[in-house]
């Protein structure tokens, strides 16, 4: 198929939900992706986070066509063992709890969307904050602060308050006698890459604590690793009543999870909740290949000394130019905050061979994979120089 064949497809026969970028890949290995012409790229966005190991790390893409070859679906009403295995491999690196397997992060949000209801028994009230990102179901719009992807959608699920990130009074000012969860992201991605500060989020367990709420935490797009630990909360000394996990997981496979504290985890029993192809015998070996590599592999380690050379870098580039405003991150999770739109700089990173992303307009994020090695962290970051240079004039 001709790569005009491939456009043509695509306009008669996909519904056009995604802003596409005129690129047709056809392979991928690390952190480098090749198109249809067999140009190679530098990928410093793989995936929104999904591709955390890059792409089809050895270890993950032996352990598919393991399982592949034994049994690839089974229904949960019965037992098998990569889904045994995988459970206990998430609650060994995080805290003691039980895990619901599910296919996406707005899967897992919902998930504890009607967790925390339930767990209620008449509270409802969920408080979340804005420029926050939780998905796009229903549900899960509904937690999302963010005026312009619940435009056209409403009404909304109701029960929701959204509140200003990182301000403990409009926390408590928000609190009702029908508030039972506090939901936010410790790193807001789609929103702009912000960061929870320490003393905020500690301040959020004590009023969870205190007022018997659960505290949620999504961790979709910062879990296994991304931040520098296996999950971000690690950085921020708390333990959440629920974690919501995806993309990473699976390493390149749709997987979702809900972790929640072992003794309140029985509050969904039988026929309460339900997701057909979640944790199935494939992804659930994918998955346990995941947390392996970054055991294995010491990524996390990785990910704190590249995300500071990283973070050296792009420090530099902002001493060189001005239209860079403020550089935010975490690990290998960075946010580079511009004084003018950021679609051109994209646009004119990938004619240079660079993949990365714009959010909030003028926010480039970067997030390599957690393998990431100085040599290609050295030439993205030639690539941003002279893209910056030529904007710059």
């Amino acid at each position: 198929m001709k790569i005009e064949q491939v456009f043509s497809s695509y306009n008669d026969n996909i519904m056009p939900t995604y802003t596409k970028v005129p690129l047709v890949f056809t392979k991928g290995k690390g952190s480098k992706l090749w198109d249809i012409h067999n140009k190679a790229y530098l990928d410093f966005f793989p995936g929104w986070g999904v591709g955390n190991l890059g792409h089809c790390h050895p270890k993950v893409m032996q352990a598919i066509r393991d399982q592949v070859k034994k049994l690839i679906f089974i229904p949960n009403n019965y037992y098998h063992l990569p889904q045994a295995k995988l459970a206990k491999a998430i609650i060994d690196c995080s805290y003691p709890g039980k895990v619901f397997f599910c296919n996406s992060g707005a899967e897992a949000n919902e998930a504890a969307i009607k967790f925390a209801r339930k767990y209620g028994s008449g509270k409802f009230e969920i408080i979340t904050f804005f420029d926050s990102f939780h998905g796009r179901t229903m549900g899960a719009l509904s937690a999302t602060a963010q005026g312009k992807y619940q435009e056209g959608f409403q009404p909304l699920l109701a029960g929701f308050k959204s509140v200003k990130f990182n301000d403990i009074d409009a926390v408590k000012n928000a609190l009702t006698d029908k508030t039972i969860a506090i939901m936010l992201e410790l790193v807001q991605g789609e929103g702009g890459v912000n960061i929870a500060d320490k003393q905020f989020v500690l301040e959020l367990r004590k009023i969870c604590d205190e007022k018997k709420l659960l505290l949620i935490i999504d961790e979709v797009q910062t879990g296994i690793g991304r931040t520098g630990k296996y999950f971000c909360y690690q950085n921020y000394g708390i333990t959440p009543d629920i974690m919501t996990l995806a993309k990473a997981l699976g390493g390149g496979l749709p997987i979702g999870a809900m972790v929640v504290k072992k003794e309140i985890a029985d509050t969904l029993g039988p026929g309460m909740h339900a997701s057909t192809f979640g944790g199935s015998p494939l992804v659930s070996r994918a998955a346990l290949a995941v947390l392996t590599a970054v055991k294995k592999e010491k990524l996390l380690l990785n990910s704190q000394k590249m995300g500071e050379y990283l973070l050296t870098k792009l420090e530099q580039l902002k001493s060189r130019f001005s239209l860079i405003k403020e550089i935010r991150g975490i690990g290998l999770m960075f946010g580079v905050e511009l004084n003018l739109e950021g679609k051109k700089i994209v646009e004119s990173c990938i004619e240079k061979g660079l993949l990365i992303n714009c959010t909030h307009g003028k926010v480039l994020r970067l997030m390599p994979a957690l393998n990431i090695t100085k040599k290609e962290i050295d030439k993205a970051m030639a690539i941003l120089n002279n893209v910056f240079m030529a904007t710059e004039g």
